[in-house]
């Protein structure tokens, strides 16, 4: 049995465990969790997390020596960073169509003021401030991943510089340390069906199946304008020349590890181990996806896009241009810059809610289902970023076939 399907069939088993728990036993959810399952999904999500760092550490720096004198890094970059906004526009466009379509708004009741306070999220300018490193150990040891990208990015492009006498044999201890990690991540997959169901089954047990009802609407439109887009990207796949019953069969145990673990972080060891299954060159996708899994998150764009909508319908804010553009543009950078751990789109709605004056009292409202559609989201996420790496492929491709 394939890992994808194990982590499938641990998934559903999750979800109906989760369930029969809630609706007959709720005494021993709080216990239950506390003692098993949270414990249980904690500690898978730490192994997985343990190896994140530093994989894409050492496949970043291997990703840019393998293109030494090729002159790929800068042509590389600017194509991925050109795909990521024209796709991440597209998927935050379906976010704003669908919410404006069913109008999730007028389906559940506004609230006067916020329940609790909300942390509030950066700022454009102290995220972009934030990417560089001070110490190059901090980076590494409290798992920035941008910042990582940053110090590998620096640390290939010196070793490009110097002569291969003087950097073979650092470069044969970050390939050494690559295998090592690639063997550790095995190790770790074995439980990743456990550590699924663990996950999967508190959330369900612990929230139920009754918070959905009062903003049904909302979560239906949402994983309807996420469905849309993964289909997109089918479409795009094929046009482009690529195929797509190999590309989602190559990272199906990625995509489903992504929705159960509602971590892009988690599910990016897992994209790189399938990405030969999946079509893609190692030069390119040691490259691409770490670059991808810190700044794509079509899940995030569609998320921010939607709930705005969401919001201003809720409270009655009449509906402008001005508005819808300022939601757009909000959510394209917003996007960019939420981190691949779950509960971060949560707090990065205050910025979007903020620049669109928006009341900030929406996001209490739709904190407690949030779990419930960040599976989706996450899902999304690892397939923008994986299927960008294989456009790029094949743009590379039709470059090379092109007479010169």
């Amino acid at each position: 049995m394939s890992l994808s399907t194990r982590i499938f069939l641990a998934l559903g088993a999750g979800i109906l465990f989760g369930g029969f728990i809630n609706l007959y036993f709720p005494g021993w959810v709080e216990p239950l969790d506390e003692n098993l399952l949270q414990p249980v999904g904690d500690i898978f999500l730490r192994a997985i997390q343990l190896i994140v760092v530093p994989l894409v550490f050492v496949a970043l720096i291997m990703g840019l020596t393998q293109l030494r004198g090729t002159g790929n890094v800068a042509r590389y970059t600017s194509k991925l960073m050109s795909l990521y906004i024209v796709t991440s526009a597209i998927a935050i466009f379906f976010g704003l169509v669908v919410a404006f379509i069913v109008r999730p708004g007028d389906s559940a009741e506004p609230i006067a003021t916020g329940e609790g306070e909300t942390e509030e999220g950066q700022s454009l300018l102290d995220w972009l401030v934030s990417i560089v490193p001070e110490n190059p150990f901090e980076a590494l040891v409290s798992g920035n991943l941008l910042q990582v990208i940053v110090l590998a990015a620096l640390v290939g492009t010196a070793i490009n510089l110097l002569s291969d006498d003087k950097t073979h044999p650092f470069i044969d201890v970050i390939e050494s340390v690559y295998e090592i990690v690639q063997k550790v991540l095995e190790l770790v997959l074995k439980i990743a069906p456990f550590g699924v169901f663990a996950l999967i089954a508190s959330m369900v047990a612990s929230q139920g199946f009754n918070i959905i009802a009062n903003l049904a609407v909302y979560v239906l439109g949402l994983i309807l304008a996420i469905i849309l887009m993964i289909g997109l990207y089918a479409l795009f796949l094929f046009i482009a020349g690529a195929k797509p019953r190999t590309f989602f069969k190559g990272f199906a145990p990625a995509f489903t590890l992504a929705f159960g673990t509602a971590s892009s972080n988690a599910a990016l060891p897992v994209a790189l181990n399938g990405a030969e299954k999946a079509g893609l060159q190692n030069e390119l996708s040691r490259f691409a996806i770490p670059f991808g899994t810190a700044l794509k998150r079509d899940g995030a764009g569609i998320l921010q896009g939607f709930n705005a909508i969401f919001v201003a319908q809720l409270f009655g804010v009449d509906m402008t241009i001005e508005l819808v553009l300022t939601i757009f543009l909000s959510a394209l950078l917003v996007s960019f810059s939420t981190a691949g751990v779950p509960g971060a789109g949560i707090i990065m709605m205050t910025t979007v809610l903020s620049a669109a004056n928006l009341p900030l009292e929406g996001i209490a409202i739709v904190a407690g289902i949030d779990r419930i559609t960040e599976g989706f989201r996450t899902l999304l996420n690892v397939v923008g970023n994986t299927a960008n790496a294989s456009l790029l492929q094949q743009w590379e491709n039709r470059r090379g076939e092109a007479p010169k």
